[in-house]
């Protein structure tokens, strides 16, 4: 279908919120395309059809294609903070921290992402396990906590709308830090005998839909009414992660 882009770079949201194209001259002089093409023709993409006399690889000479709405590489950021008296061996108060690991588990990791206007949100959860070896007095101990740390991410997605599709690449952790000596309330109190955990996440978000491409090049979206605007902004209940019930 040749540069996809210079389809899609000519469209402009109206006043209304709907999609429509800025060259309405374009060079096919294609006067009956689709109405969501922004043409002032208001009729079907142009598709000729021909009886089946022979197999023929297509039945027309309009073909659907899926559009790139956006895509881009995003960081998510996996953390929370926890008390040393969570660890299997609690870290003992006024030791002197040796090392600490961090073991993300990029198998384990389950989240929700969900299309709203002109956004993609990702809520979801990194299991990890933290491993601090420590010393005071002369003993070292090693204490070890396995535990689920959680991220979301607004990825800011121009002209997406919820009926388009999303697909991500598999996760890839880009770095762990580990922070001790951050304040928590631990029995009501204040104190420092707590970790900060983080783990810097990578993805690469993609947002497509099916559009008509007919043999002139004009186009049609499958949906004419995606994008249209609600009357109250939508809510979702994601599926709950962990022992409450199966991951989305």
């Amino acid at each position: 279908m040749g540069n996809c882009s210079g389809h899609w770079n000519n469209w402009n949201k109206n006043d209304k919120g709907k999609f429509e194209r800025s060259d309405h001259k374009s060079k096919f002089e294609h006067k009956d395309s689709c109405g969501s093409c922004g043409h002032h023709d208001k009729s079907a993409c142009e598709c000729n059809f021909r009886s089946i006399k022979k197999a023929p690889k297509l039945n027309s000479d309009c073909v659907i294609v899926n559009s790139v709405v956006c895509s881009k590489m995003v960081q998510k950021v996996a953390e929370a903070t926890f008390p040393f008296t969570a660890f299997d061996v609690v870290v003992p108060p006024g030791s002197t921290i040796l090392s600490v690991g961090i073991e993300p588990n990029l198998a384990g990791i389950v989240h929700n992402a969900r299309i709203i206007r002109d956004k993609v949100v990702n809520i979801g959860t990194i299991p990890a396990t933290i491993t601090v070896t420590s010393v005071l007095a002369g003993v070292t101990l090693v204490s070890t906590l396995t535990t689920s740390l959680p991220f979301q991410e607004h990825t800011d997605c121009p002209g997406a709308c919820p009926e388009d599709t999303l697909t991500e690449t598999p996760f890839v952790v880009e770095g762990t830090f580990a922070q001790p000596g951050v304040p928590i309330i631990d029995a009501g109190l204040v104190s420092l005998e707590a970790i900060l955990v983080k783990v810097i996440l990578r993805t690469t978000l993609t947002v497509s839909r099916p559009i008509i491409v007919d043999a002139h090049g004009g186009i049609c979206d499958v949906n004419d009414r995606r994008c249209d605007n609600p009357s109250t902004p939508p809510t979702f209940t994601l599926p709950p992660f962990g022992p409450f019930g199966p991951a989305g």
